[in-house]
């Protein structure tokens, strides 16, 4: 087939491909024009999952009459004039193609208005063409019709998920614009129901609630501005608070929605030792950069970003959402008792997969103690610790809170240096898998960093001369048992984590064991110094609450 230049309907075809994915790529595109215009109220309607009908209706300043038709030419914009405008971009649009290239794949009506016209200019558009301009009357702003999308792209139009699929799309899009800009009143409708409406109160916490529901907005901890660049704010969930993907991660850059594998990496990195493998936080963070410091202007959709200092934002995420976790992260408390065959069942905050209702005890400040004063009662089980507190009953795991205890203990001294190291008397011996001897050989290095003293003693047989001073007993166990965590990670950079956890885990007093009083109330005054004394490195909680309004509950008393 010979070289040949595409026609200008083929070109505007290609070029509506990388705007417009699917119906969600109209309802984004038609939302950020609406908000640059200054909105405070927009209405979503969706049919069909969007293909049969979006309609996008705002009160922003409108489009004057004789630029509406301009409006639908490429690259015509009027948020960017040169160059050097890119490098300072605050509109969430610049690139002139999303209604160019929306016309070019459906029937488009758009009815404007502004403030000194006494009516508003009507325009329907079929393959990108003007077929009808007329004045009718209308409020201040814009509404955009979208008909029968991708009606003339069948290859498209064939590949789009059920109507269920994309109006979720859409209900998603639109419930990440309502948390980036509270301020604004959005409703949505999809399928003749009303699927969202925010109030536009200009409080995150109240969009919260309208997306994830009242539960899960008060049991959220918010992350406070500071003053410095990059300035990150907004709400993180409580460790006892999360999910089974990613999804709930929510990351808006100078207001923008984007995704960033950076953010989400350093959100959960935030969260080491706090949640279990496999549960993922609910996250929604404003992050505030100069506009040169980002760049926007490297994807069609301008759903990606790129940072131009990305180890210190990844660092400042990291820093401001772990400290919003130390400083308030409430106690779990068990949910309200309910009968179960005549008996009552108990199950505690942590458990459930997708509410949570839990308060904090205090607003601890850096200087206040991060647990309250417990008064320990006795063993139950000869696995959990019985204590008293000042607002109710308390069960702590020991296992738990001593690998808590232990886990921070030697990562504390692996930082300063200073490990503490037991010679055995006499060496161990211990055979490996060929796979554990390859761990041994890479992670060698982190291994003695810890204090093991390992050296080959024939073919996959090696002589374990000293260990760290946590490992009491079970020396080739407890070898075997951090060879095994080194391989269930495959990322070096965690292997530290992995040692550390390990070791904590093998070293802690076990469920079963009892405990004299002293030793108990030894174990409290440690996890009472420790810097997460809630969760175990495993994320597991170390402690429930049952409060004294739910014993007086139970009791009658109440």
């Amino acid at each position: 087939m010979p070289i040949k230049i595409l026609t200008p309907d083929v070109v505007s075809k290609i070029a509506a491909g990388e705007v417009v994915e699917r119906p969600a790529s109209v309802v984004k595109e038609l939302i950020e024009n609406s908000l640059d215009a200054g909105a405070t109220q927009v209405s979503i309607e969706a049919r069909g999952g969007g293909v049969s009908l979006i309609r996008v209706s705002d009160n922003g300043l409108g489009i004057p009459a004789d630029e509406v038709e301009l409006a639908f030419h490429r690259y015509a914009t009027s948020k960017i004039n040169d160059m050097a405008d890119l490098d300072t971009i605050s509109s969430l649009g610049f690139r002139g193609e999303a209604l160019p290239s929306i016309a070019a794949v459906a029937e488009v009506e758009i009815l404007a208005r502004t403030t000194g016209e006494i009516a508003g200019t009507y325009l329907k558009l079929q393959h990108g063409k003007v077929v009808e301009k007329t004045k009718r009357g209308c409020p201040v702003g814009t509404t955009v019709t979208v008909r029968n999308l991708f009606r003339n792209v069948p290859a498209r139009l064939k590949f789009l998920k059920s109507v269920a699929t994309e109006s979720g799309h859409i209900s998603n899009l639109v419930s990440q614009y309502s948390l980036a800009f509270p301020e604004v009143r959005f409703s949505l409708v999809t399928e003749g129901r009303m699927a969202l409406q925010t109030p536009g109160s200009d409080s995150l916490r109240d969009a919260l609630v309208k997306v994830y529901g009242l539960d899960t907005a008060e049991a959220m901890i918010e992350v406070k501005e500071g003053e410095q660049l990059p300035r990150i704010s907004g709400f993180v969930s409580a460790p006892s608070l999360s999910r089974s993907s990613r999804s709930h991660l929510s990351f808006f850059v100078n207001r923008r929605w984007v995704r960033s594998r950076l953010l989400s990496r350093a959100v959960e990195d935030a969260y080491q030792g706090m949640l279990m493998v496999g549960r993922h936080p609910i996250a929604v963070l404003n992050i505030s950069l100069p506009g040169d410091d980002v760049d926007i202007n490297v994807h069609p959709t301008k759903n990606e970003v790129r940072f131009r200092y990305e180890h210190a934002l990844f660092a400042a995420v990291q820093k401001a959402v772990r400290a919003a976790l130390v400083e308030q992260m409430p106690v779990p408390q068990v949910r309200q008792p309910t009968p179960v065959g005549g008996h009552l069942e108990q199950e505690p905050l942590w458990a459930k997969k997708e509410e949570v209702v839990a308060a904090p005890l205090f607003a601890p400040t850096e200087t206040e103690r991060r647990l309250p004063i417990l008064r320990v009662l006795g063993q139950v089980a000869t696995t959990y610790i019985i204590a008293e507190g000042p607002d109710g009953l308390y069960l702590i795991d020991q296992h738990a809170a001593h690998e808590r205890i232990l886990f921070e203990k030697v990562r504390a001294q692996q930082a300063r240096r200073e490990v503490e190291v037991q010679g055995l008397l006499e060496p161990v011996t211990i055979e490996v898998t060929p796979r554990q001897e390859e761990l041994l050989k890479a992670g060698g290095e982190i291994l003695a960093a810890y204090g093991f003293a390992i050296e080959p003693f024939g073919q996959r047989t090696y002589l374990v001369r000293a260990v760290p001073a946590v490992v009491k007993e079970r020396v080739a166990e407890a070898v075997g048992e951090v060879l095994d965590a080194l391989s269930s990670e495959g990322n070096p950079k965690e292997w530290e984590q992995k040692v550390a956890i390990s070791l904590a885990c093998h070293s802690a007093v076990r469920a079963g064991q009892v405990l004299s009083p002293d030793e108990m109330r030894q174990l409290m005054r440690e996890l009472e110094q420790t810097e997460l004394p809630l969760t175990c490195p495993h994320g597991r909680p170390t402690m429930i609450r049952f409060s004294s309004s739910q014993l007086e509950r139970e009791f009658g008393r109440g």
